[in-house]
């Protein structure tokens, strides 16, 4: 009886240290082995966008929202932008294509009501892109004076929100989208995500474009790499699936052989097509002429189901873009959106599909 007392002590010890443990790695997380990313389940998710103060609080939105739980999408990262002036502008300031507080509080709070984990993103854009060539990724500036006066207008902007993802509960923060030149100044960022890091509790990334992820320094002050995934599959007209794959190549075996030399999950934070011819060659490119292609863009996003879902370093992906209305998009719609178009439902089948879930193999 004393053993068997004493054997039932000793089993009680080991499940409270085993909760201590996993309690203290949600907490303090540290990097995962290559082989542990492995195990992590993929982020089922797209990219929640509106232009619109008041729109992510309407009950269009909520319908938005009901509609990605019943096609199978498990997160949301939903998007606010803020502005500055242009390319080397200091000032950052909300206007009327800002989502308000009250809005971003309400999609945030559905969201979690139906079950979907969300990642908040606030995106900085620039209101005259002089020449038109001009866009965040040029953001930056000649004197070390409007860097700091830079930086701390962007540490209000990017802490109101983490304060706000906090408060929510939010799952993840993205501390910053496609911001190229800034990143050369990684002192700042790291200053930067150590005052977040203060703020807010849960997991962190960073949204680098696709042609910069390796040149960012600051990953391992962030529990994933975010890539923008827009990379060119294809330069032929009107390419078969097997072509698109193929395109597929050189960028997975790039991302894997880089991967391994900061051992942290790869997110796409970003990745899309329009429905429009130019889609392969240069999927960053909205569809703002031309017929539209549905067809074509459904063959891109089997493309990345095909070669790239499931893969061991891959933590989740985040489709661009998907809007507040059930009736967005449609096959005469050249733009991003899959809604209503053949690439909804190549997104349903595989986010559905058990098969989707992350094997070690």
């Amino acid at each position: 009886m004393i053993r068997k007392s004493l054997r039932k002590k000793i089993k009680a010890v080991a499940i409270v240290a085993s909760f201590a443990f996993i309690s203290t790695a949600l907490l303090f997380p540290v990097p995962l082995h290559s082989t542990e990313i492995g195990l992590l389940l993929p982020q089922k998710g797209v990219c929640y966008v509106t232009w619109e103060k008041d729109r992510f609080s309407s009950e269009y939105s909520d319908l938005s929202l009901q509609k990605l739980s019943d096609i199978g999408v498990e997160y949301i990262s939903i998007v606010v932008t803020q502005y500055q002036e242009k390319h080397n502008s200091t000032k950052i300031f909300p206007n009327d294509q800002t989502p308000t507080d009250r809005s971003l509080r309400h999609a945030i709070k559905k969201a979690h009501q139906l079950g979907i984990k969300v990642m908040l993103k606030p995106h900085l854009d620039l209101v005259d892109k002089f020449d038109g060539t001009y866009w965040r990724a040029d953001i930056g500036f000649a004197s070390d004076k409007d860097w700091e006066t830079w930086f701390k207008e962007y540490a209000d902007f990017i802490l109101h929100y983490a304060r706000m993802a906090k408060r929510l509960d939010v799952e993840l923060f993205c501390v910053g989208t496609e911001l190229t030149f800034t990143t050369q100044k990684s002192d700042r960022w790291r200053a930067l995500i150590s005052e977040i890091r203060k703020t807010y509790p849960g997991k962190l990334v960073y949204a680098a474009n696709w042609d910069n992820y390796k040149n960012v320094d600051f990953w391992d002050m962030l529990d994933f790499v975010g890539i923008d995934a827009y990379f060119p599959l294809s330069y032929t007209p009107d390419p078969s699936l097997e072509e698109l794959i193929k395109g597929w190549d050189k960028w997975k075996c790039e991302i894997e052989a880089w991967q391994t030399t900061v051992n942290k999950p790869v997110i796409f934070t970003e990745i899309g097509y329009s429905s429009a011819p130019h889609a392969p060659a240069a999927p960053w490119k909205g569809g703002t002429h031309g017929n539209a292609d549905p067809d074509l863009q459904a063959r891109c996003y089997k493309s990345f189901f095909e070669s790239i879902w499931g893969s061991p370093w891959l933590a989740g992906v985040y489709w661009w873009e998907w809007g507040t209305s059930t009736r967005a998009g449609g096959v005469n719609n050249r733009h991003f959106t899959p809604q209503n178009k053949p690439a909804e439902k190549v997104l349903s089948e595989n986010f559905k599909n058990v098969r989707s879930v992350r094997s070690t193999a």
